[in-house]
């Protein structure tokens, strides 16, 4: 074996190791799980209380903002997401043209999780998840000129990719059922509430990322590490929903999981010390 080879394999074994050595830490500290998430809960509600834009509470708004955005299409990118977040502004360097209606949908998005936030602890409920889609959707002028309801149900049909959706004469009983009939307490229960909510689909537009939002509040009422979905694992992330949708949810589950260590890897520096 030339020094070159032998190099490549000692870089690859620690690179295994590593990965290896990250997974032992998450399932070691699982035991810590809920102590985690109220740690979690109690600084971001510091650090958005004293408009705290360096701590965890700002890192998870700018990588949730980001991603599920970015998933609906919008072309802004996770710097710029974060000056709009951090600044309110978006500085062009080479005459950039940014679309009214993304960072309309940015901006909407960091205040429906300040209104999630302030329903931590609160059961679930219809208003509650209208009330997301307002906050997100509220500032958004194309919605308006296109007829979209806000903050209230779809008045038209619609369809998610290929898959067909509850009609609006429905959305309220099917939403209500799921409701009722939801007892979140793993990760496995949040991903069925999930391809639920999203094959009824209830708004006109907005429907990922609302549904997206209702996960983070479903993990900071149970306990459970957050599930933050990725942009660039978005075609797994369709993929494994779209087997949801055919009554197999182990593939996203699976992925849930894969997304709650990445979270736990970025959040538990920041509270590691009160642990």
């Amino acid at each position: 074996m030339s020094d070159r080879d032998k190099l490549v394999q000692a870089k690859a074994t620690a690179y295994v190791q590593k990965e290896i050595g990250t997974l032992n830490k998450y399932e070691r500290d699982m035991s810590t799980e809920k102590e985690f998430v109220n740690k979690l809960i109690e600084r971001f509600r510091i650090e958005h209380d004293k408009q705290d834009r360096c701590g965890i509470y700002a890192l998870t708004q700018k990588i949730m903002a980001y991603n599920s955005n970015k998933i609906e299409g919008s072309t802004l990118t996770s710097e710029q997401t974060a000056s709009l977040f951090d600044t309110g502004t978006i500085v062009g360097e080479q005459g950039e043209v940014y679309r009214a209606k993304d960072v309309e949908e940015m901006t909407g998005h960091f205040k429906m999780f300040n209104y999630m936030l302030s329903k931590v602890g609160e059961q679930l409920s219809e208003d509650i998840i209208k009330q997301m889609h307002f906050h997100l959707k509220s500032g958004v002028f194309e919605d308006f000129a296109n007829g979209y309801p806000v903050g209230e149900y779809k008045n038209r049909a619609n369809i998610a990719g290929n898959h067909k959706t509850v009609s609006p004469s429905e959305v309220s009983t099917e939403l209500r059922k799921l409701i009722a009939s939801s007892k979140i307490k793993t990760v496995e229960d949040i991903t069925v509430f999930h391809e639920r909510f999203e094959h009824i689909h209830p708004f006109q537009d907005g429907n990922g990322r609302t549904g997206r939002m209702i996960i983070m509040k479903q993990c900071l009422d149970a306990g459970i590490c957050p599930i933050i979905i990725r942009n660039d694992d978005r075609a797994i992330y369709i993929n494994a929903l779209q087997k949801a949708h055919d009554g197999d949810y182990s593939l996203l589950t699976k992925y849930f999981i894969e997304k709650q260590k990445e979270y736990w890897n970025e959040a538990y520096t920041f509270l590691e010390s009160n642990i």
